[in-house]
């Protein structure tokens, strides 16, 4: 899908990469962070919010790397300092995702001199524009072994064991993302309401898409499915703006320049 366009005289208009183009009743975009349905609705467009994280995953970690098991235990672990963080998260069949998250540029890997202070700590020349290949696994290990120098060495493990890096810059929409309604277009979960990851975004999207089928399945005729469309935005506004607040203010607190405030963050959501 490249386009879609509302209002024809048949209804909603998609097109398609190959040419080819349809017409609806309704067309959802249900289709992630950098929507093509968003356009048709809203020209709002996801931001950089200043972390960046780099996801590395780890295998039978039961068995092949025991001790980080044990560390991670059976759920999920965080580890917080100044402006950076590391977080594992327990998957099914022994898969760890391991997330290293820190406060940078959007552009920190061109120049790990200038952007991160990481040149001398990797074993380079100093005063030289050292950039990182992101397609270099041992490069981008070494570069975050250098960003993370002088935590624990157990801690450091999850990086050292770590495989598959992944950069993913941590986008986000408008706290408070809404449209004036089009007839025949909707948008839900990241398409809508982009936000920090924080637990929230795939459960909303999960809880949209349910109340969106029962909306339109409840509907009792065609005439009556866009009044539907307008009661679920209205809806999913009002929620996804109250979590957009709470997942953006969590994310400057858990990646931030005093860690105190992330161990806060915990007791507060803990206690109530």
């Amino acid at each position: 899908m490249t386009e879609v366009v509302p209002g024809t005289q048949d209804g909603v208009l998609v097109r398609f990469a190959d040419g080819r183009q349809e017409t609806f009743d309704l067309v959802i975009g249900a289709d992630g962070a950098w929507s093509r349905v968003r356009p048709a609705v809203s020209s709002a467009t996801p931001h950089y919010t200043g972390v960046t994280a780099v996801e590395a995953s780890l295998d039978d970690v039961d068995t092949r790397h025991p001790d980080v098991g044990r560390l991670i235990g059976d759920g999920s672990m965080a580890v917080y300092g100044v402006n950076r963080a590391l977080v594992a998260q327990r998957n099914s069949g022994g898969h760890v995702k391991v997330f290293a998250q820190f406060r940078a540029p959007l552009d920190w890997h061109t120049n790990l001199d200038r952007h991160m202070g990481l040149n001398r700590r990797a074993g380079t020349d100093a005063g030289l524009d050292v950039g990182l290949d992101l397609a270099d696994v041992e490069a981008v290990r070494s570069s975050l072994l250098a960003l993370f120098d002088g935590w624990a060495t157990p801690v450091l493990d999850l990086l050292r064991h770590g495989t598959a890096f992944v950069h993913r810059p941590l986008y986000v929409l408008p706290v408070s993302h809404t449209w004036a309604h089009v007839p025949g277009v909707t948008l839900l979960g990241d398409a809508a309401h982009l936000m920090p990851p924080l637990g929230v975004g795939a459960n909303l999207a999960m809880l949209e898409g349910a109340e969106l089928a029962e909306s339109v399945a409840a509907a009792p005729g065609p005439d009556d499915l866009d009044e539907a469309v307008r009661a679920f935005e209205e809806q999913m506004w009002a929620r996804a703006g109250r979590w957009a607040k709470i997942t953006t203010a969590g994310l400057e607190r858990l990646v931030s320049p005093d860690p105190t405030e992330a161990l806060a963050l915990f007791d507060e959501v803990q206690s109530s």
